[in-house]
């Protein structure tokens, strides 16, 4: 795509754009057996839907262009194939900017596409939101973004709420009206030449509506931006702001001019339109007598320019940021979340605090137990802690949203995110560890030495990240939070069950020995058994009496089970192969959710 392009740095000029589209047609085949986007099955090739048909537009800088028409008619379809969400080689016919093919990778760098549905972090600031989306999309460091972040908040007027948190769910936050301005500036930050949005007034008063229209047209007006949107249903106010009106029905463009040719359309054709009703809702209304007059234009053909010079531009436009700077950024935003999120941060403290004393008056002075008594501590205490990490599931997949938005945009990579995720969890899970591990390894009167106790908690910490890198990487493989948390609480309970507590190894059967192997319960539950019976003191510790004489000790009760001292470090190594390849298949996974939605 050979069109100028510039850097979007704020104060830098403006490219001014234009899109067309030439007989732009664009049909769908219908899928089942959905599994989010592993396992889709078409029904039947030959049952094709047309979405659109032979569509030609143009759009110009310095106006608003709205495209509306009845459900079903296309809407949101054409505007994905003007913002190049849609690919212009999945549909037939041309799709041009400034006269030039479109390159999709290239031209949503220097777009804003602004979604239906608010795709924003509740607990954040105003201000924090815009300044953390200026920092991964312009050049020139903080202070840069700072002063960008100043204009937008002005021009938005949003300055009363900046330091309002933007709320959603249980948390209050800025109004319905403000909410969809700060959106809107999250698309707004690198300054694009060219603005597009699905249903921006959806959900909104009459008010807030207009006054979010009243300010896409005056950007449109004092930066010569081109605006394109959705609309459904607009009042009068909002409707003699638009400078142009695509009128779809049944992918069809049945009008494309002003308001006035709209009503003059109508008029010619014999209707009445009452003074209660808008000339855009009433031909909404008889909207079949007009498909016939459908109106064709003239555009451009496109001339086709070698790939190499899209390569080069997309290479040169990939990112703001180096990925050193993007894993800070992102790790500051992560943080706070995590520490602002009270059912993960402080129930997560109280909740390890809390079940750390619980089990160590349970199981006060272990040692006067018996033995199966104090396995069963440990069974326990690791089942606690592999499931403990499920509640970060709906962070994840909030997250996950958010991620791929910003993500096909060039924002950042998707490894600087999966780095500062982990780095995040590195330092609060130790938090959580050693919250537990301090009452529950004293109380219990487990193996009262400072080098048991340390490991203790290492086990503990290394467990808490294996399984927070478990529920990030199924978080980026399924596709809602139900479906998420019964496959982790599955394949939990499968892992518990092949872990060597409930059935050896020796009497599992052969097919099944790769699910002992695979355990994440097995090599922690072996590392506790090391730590408390193993070592110079462990060995001799009497774990089973008879008539006061030691049935079983430390040392014996290993041999039965196979175990040697050596297993303690392959068992801890393993554990971090664990927390390596599942954050490593997550990166994976999001990896190519992120090219497919660029793609």
């Amino acid at each position: 795509m050979d069109f100028s392009v510039e850097s979007p740095d704020v104060g830098h000029r403006k490219t001014q754009y234009t899109i067309k589209t030439k007989n732009v047609s664009y049909v769908v085949s219908p899928t089942s057996c959905k599994f989010g986007w592993i396992f889709q099955k078409k029904v039947n090739p030959t049952l094709k839907k047309q979405i659109l048909r032979d569509v030609n537009c143009e759009v110009k800088p310095g106006e608003i262009t709205a495209i509306a028409g009845p459900s079903g008619a296309g809407k949101t379809t054409l505007l994905e194939v003007l913002a190049g969400v849609i690919p212009p080689c999945r549909v037939s016919g041309h799709v041009l900017v400034n006269d030039r093919p479109m390159t999709p990778t290239v031209f949503r760098r220097v777009s804003g596409y602004v979604t239906q549905e608010d795709l924003l972090f509740p607990l954040l600031t105003v201000e924090e939101t815009l300044l953390y989306s200026a920092r991964l999309r312009l050049h020139g460091g903080i202070d840069n973004s700072k002063a960008r972040v100043q204009e937008l908040l002005a021009e938005l007027g949003l300055c009363h709420v900046a330091g309002e948190r933007i709320g959603g769910g249980s948390h209050r936050g800025i109004s319905g009206g403000e909410k969809r301005r700060v959106s809107i500036g999250v698309d707004l930050v690198h300054n694009p030449s060219v603005l597009l949005m699905d249903e921006p007034t959806s959900g909104l008063d009459s008010g807030a509506a207009l006054q979010v229209i009243s300010m896409l047209k005056s950007m449109a007006e004092n930066h010569q931006k081109t605006i394109v949107l959705t609309i459904h249903q607009p009042g009068f106010r909002i409707l003699e702001l638009f400078d142009q009106i695509m009128l779809l029905a049944d992918g069809t463009m049945v009008h494309h001019g002003s308001l006035d040719s709209l009503d003059h359309r109508l008029k010619s054709a014999g209707h009445h339109i009452s003074r209660q009703v808008n000339v855009l809702e009433f031909s909404i209304d008889v909207i079949e007598t007009l498909i016939p007059e459908s109106k064709t234009f003239d555009l451009i053909e496109p001339k086709r320019e070698p790939e190499s010079d899209c390569i080069i531009q997309d290479c040169h436009l990939q990112y703001a940021n180096s990925p050193f700077t993007e894993i800070t950024i992102l790790s500051e935003r992560f943080a706070y979340n995590i520490f602002r999120t009270k059912q993960l941060f402080v129930a997560k403290i109280f909740q390890a605090s809390l079940v750390g004393i619980l089990l160590g008056t349970i199981f006060q002075n272990i040692k006067q137990f018996q033995m199966q008594t104090q396995i069963g501590f440990f069974a326990f205490n690791l089942t606690f802690l592999l499931y403990s990490s499920s509640e970060a599931l709906p962070i994840f997949l909030q997250e996950r949203r958010i991620l791929m938005r910003e993500t096909s945009i060039g924002a950042y990579r998707v490894s600087s995110y999966s780095i500062a995720n982990t780095l995040v969890f590195i330092p609060f899970l130790f938090i959580v560890a050693l919250l537990y591990t301090t009452p529950t390894y004293w109380l219990v009167g487990l193996r009262a030495k400072l080098d048991g106790f340390s490991q203790f908690l290492l086990i503990v910490w290394l467990v808490l990240l294996m399984s927070n890198s478990f529920v990030a990487c199924f978080s980026a493989l399924v596709p809602n939070f139900m479906i998420g948390i019964s496959v982790v609480a599955g394949l939990m309970g499968s892992f518990f069950l092949f872990s060597g507590y409930f059935i050896s190894k020796n009497d599992i059967p052969k097919y099944w020995i790769f699910m002992h192997h695979l355990s994440l319960f097995r090599y922690p539950f072996e590392c506790f058994l090391l730590n408390e019976f193993g070592g110079s003191q462990g060995r001799w510790r009497c774990v089973e009496r008879f008539d006061g004489g030691c049935l079983v000790s430390g040392e014996d009760f290993l041999k039965k089970e196979n175990l040697k001292e050596v297993q303690k470090w392959y068992n801890l190594g393993m554990m971090l192969v664990f927390i390596i390849g599942y954050r490593f298949l997550s990166l994976l996974v999001l990896s190519y959710r992120s090219y497919r939605s660029r793609n």
